[in-house]
């Protein structure tokens, strides 16, 4: 192995500045800078701080899994902090310690498969307004229907009872805006922090009845740190926030962008139909075991998630100094990951824009040498990644058996490179009843 230089050594890079932040512009610097200087590109930015771009897999993973104490949140997450608080996408040291430690429990398998009645029902709501449309001749908005799905699902599953009782007792959904307006300005801020008075109500009255009701809000009232401490009004409101933000808009975009390809890709939607016909009971519900063992469908959701990965670009900041293959981070750096650029490259994946949900066939490639991270690594790992997927599969093998979709536009949908990864343009699909 070679030696390693002194961490003072810059890797190579442009010597003129570069702006980055989160935006399309951003992934044409990084792609460009990928393309000209490898997977490991040192930068100065217009900002005056220094950068590094890796797009190595090896190196991704020290920094998120071996190293991770020798980074913090990095550049970009003032805007999350704004909207969500200091919840756990957010925090950092002590504080995302202890919010992960007392949080982590309520995402057991068992106790995420005890919400499995929530995303049949949820998922049955969507069969009943599809059946409609595709009775009259109408196309779906599916972008708008897998983000009313996934909203409505994350409601229902932190707040029980009280998301009809007390959520929709004016008769709108307060949290509507969030899956209508995909912008995360100011104005949505301020629609935020409206709500959390309503929120602390429901929150006081569950504290007073100690409800025996099983959701999300009632496993995180529950919850204490090591010193027995409960999380506070102001703590809990923002780890919601979060649960409710993060939770909805990961599995909607991905939904929305897997109907958009199983629509274009025929091969993928019979094989994907075949075994939803082999592996599901007929006469019943499924059961999550049922739904646990679905290994195509899996695959195609991997395979949505390394094209269109919700978070496309992770940034961290060094704390330490960090010996970075034959270079090394020094405190202060920058340091940008994208997992869409790493999806995409052709030294990792050949052929990589082609839909191809074999890529993730079982003893292809070990799980944990892929180069691929759509939830992140490490112990910042996504706590909801088995609920995200869990409910992702209950709505295509419930909804998939049933209707047929087909495009009603050959034009791209585009790319929205915020702080999320959406298609630019709402995606319509013309159902078909099988």
């Amino acid at each position: 192995m070679p030696e390693s230089k002194p961490l003072n050594e810059r890797p190579p890079g442009p010597d003129s500045p570069v702006t980055l932040g989160i935006d399309p512009a951003t992934l044409g610097v990084l792609t460009g800078l990928q393309r000209d200087y490898g997977d490991l590109v040192h930068v100065q930015k217009t900002s005056g701080r220094h950068a590094l771009f890796i797009n190595d897999p090896a190196i991704i993973r020290h920094i998120l899994v071996r190293r991770h104490a020798r980074y913090q949140k990095g550049p970009g997450f003032e805007r999350v902090k704004m909207l969500l608080g200091n919840g756990l996408i957010v925090s950092d040291g002590d504080v995302w310690r202890r919010s992960r430690t007392m949080i982590q429990p309520a995402f057991k398998v068992q106790n995420v498969q005890q919400l499995l009645q929530a995303m049949i029902n949820c998922s049955e709501q969507r069969a009943r307004a599809w059946q409609a449309a595709a009775e009259a001749g109408k196309p779906i908005n599916i972008t708008q229907q897998t983000s009313d799905f996934a909203l409505e699902l994350i409601l229902v599953c932190i707040f029980g009872a009280d998301y009809e009782q007390k959520l929709l007792a004016d008769g709108d959904n307060p949290f509507d805006f969030l899956s209508k307006d995909s912008t995360r300005d100011l104005s949505v801020v301020l629609k935020v922090r409206k709500l959390r008075a309503r929120l602390l109500d429901i929150i006081a009255e569950r504290r007073e009845t100690r409800s025996d009701e099983f959701d999300f809000l009632s496993m995180y009232l529950k919850a204490t740190d090591k010193q027995g401490n409960p999380f506070s009004d102001n703590e809990l409101l923002d780890e919601l926030m979060t649960l409710i933000v993060a939770g909805f808009e990961t599995s909607a975009n991905t939904l929305n962008w897997v109907w958009y390809l199983l629509a274009g890709n025929a091969a993928v939607e019979a094989r994907l139909l075949e075994e939803l016909h082999e592996l599901l009971p007929h006469d019943q519900p499924p059961s999550a075991a049922h739904i646990d063992a679905l290994p195509y469908t899996q695959q195609v959701i991997d395979e949505t998630l390394r094209l269109y990965p919700p978070v496309w670009l992770f940034t961290r900041r060094a704390v330490e100094a960090d010996e970075l293959g034959e270079y090394g981070a020094v405190p202060g750096d920058d340091i940008y990951l994208s997992p869409y650029i790493l999806h995409r490259s052709v030294r990792y994946w050949p052929d990589p824009e082609r839909f191809d949900p074999g890529r993730f066939e079982q003893g292809k490639q070990e799980r944990k040498e892929r180069p691929y991270f759509p939830f992140s690594l490490g112990p910042r790992r996504c706590l909801g990644e088995y609920f995200s997927f869990l409910e992702m599969k209950v709505h295509l093998a419930l909804l998939l058996p049933r209707f047929r979709m087909q495009r009603s536009s050959a034009d791209s949908p585009g790319l929205e490179m915020g702080i999320n990864l959406r298609s630019t343009n709402d995606i319509l699909l013309q159902p078909q009843v099988r």
